[in-house]
């Protein structure tokens, strides 16, 4: 890609995906890496997936920011389950130098497929695990507008769910927030908004983690006026978006999440064969 074409390019694109996957609490990185892995079809696939978690990374921080200050951030959770994710982010880093491309474009949009379905799924009160044993959080949030949340979830079966969230999402190159918010709302109970505030917190420990992995291992060379140009735009972008969504309904944010799985999803299965 031409110098000039690229500044063109990447800056807006940043800026368009990072306002999205802070809207919907999925960081961007979901939206961003399918784009990269069409953009630069020569790339291998642990160089993209470094930039993709490098830029994820900022856009979460700033989109965080923004949560922290509509209260809607569940940060004792967050810290709990995005404890559970540094693990697996580190060991997902590092797996990505072993899966050549063809393969990992099309488990990457098998696993967004499997996402949206789980969306479209209606949530069950209480989440889908139901467990009898172990500790038992509850919550009560009170948000900047004055609304209350209440809600309960089981802590064992989300830190042993998130362990798995910070692999799969560090492997693949994403925030994690396409599978967090999922297994948030459908899984463990939370609200949508405080779901989708809370998994942009915890996107940014599975991006820090992953992003310092690709760093020490050198995965950065020659990319870093891609990451520095996302990066700009992702983090201006997650502004916009995260103050977008005091005014977007709640079941819109999942059903705009669900159909932007289902394309990017469809569109890598496709186009690695």
């Amino acid at each position: 890609m031409p110098a000039m074409p690229q500044w063109l390019l990447l800056l807006p694109l940043g800026l368009l995906v990072g306002g999205y996957g802070a809207l919907v609490g999925a960081g961007g990185g979901f939206v961003l890496m399918p784009i990269l892995l069409l953009l630069y079809p020569h790339e291998s696939a642990r160089v993209l997936t470094s930039i993709s978690l490098a830029v994820s990374f900022c856009s979460a921080l700033s989109g965080t920011g923004v949560y922290a200050w509509l209260r809607r951030i569940d940060l004792r959770s967050g810290l709990l389950l995005g404890v559970a994710t540094v693990p697996g982010a580190a060991l997902g880093a590092l797996a990505s130098h072993r899966v050549p491309r063809g393969p990992f474009d099309v488990a990457f949009g098998l696993l967004l497929l499997g996402l949206c379905l789980v969306l479209l799924r209606p949530p069950t009160p209480g989440g889908l695990i139901l467990w009898r044993g172990g500790v038992q959080v509850s919550r009560e949030l009170v948000d900047r507008e004055g609304r209350a949340h209440r809600y309960s979830f089981a802590l064992l079966p989300g830190l042993l769910l998130s362990l798995g969230v910070g692999f799969v999402a560090s492997l693949m190159g994403i925030s994690g927030g396409p599978i967090q918010v999922p297994l948030l709302v459908v899984v463990l109970g939370f609200p949508v908004p405080v779901a989708t505030a809370t998994s942009l917190f915890i996107s940014s420990i599975i991006t820090a983690v992953g992003t310092t992995t690709h760093l020490l291992v050198g995965d950065f060379v020659g990319a870093a006026t891609r990451t520095l140009l996302l990066g700009i735009g992702m983090i201006t972008g997650a502004q916009v978006g995260a103050r977008l969504s005091e005014r977007v309904r709640p079941r819109l944010v999942l059903r705009l999440l669900a159909l932007a799985l289902a394309l990017l999803g469809a569109r890598l299965i496709v186009g690695a064969f």
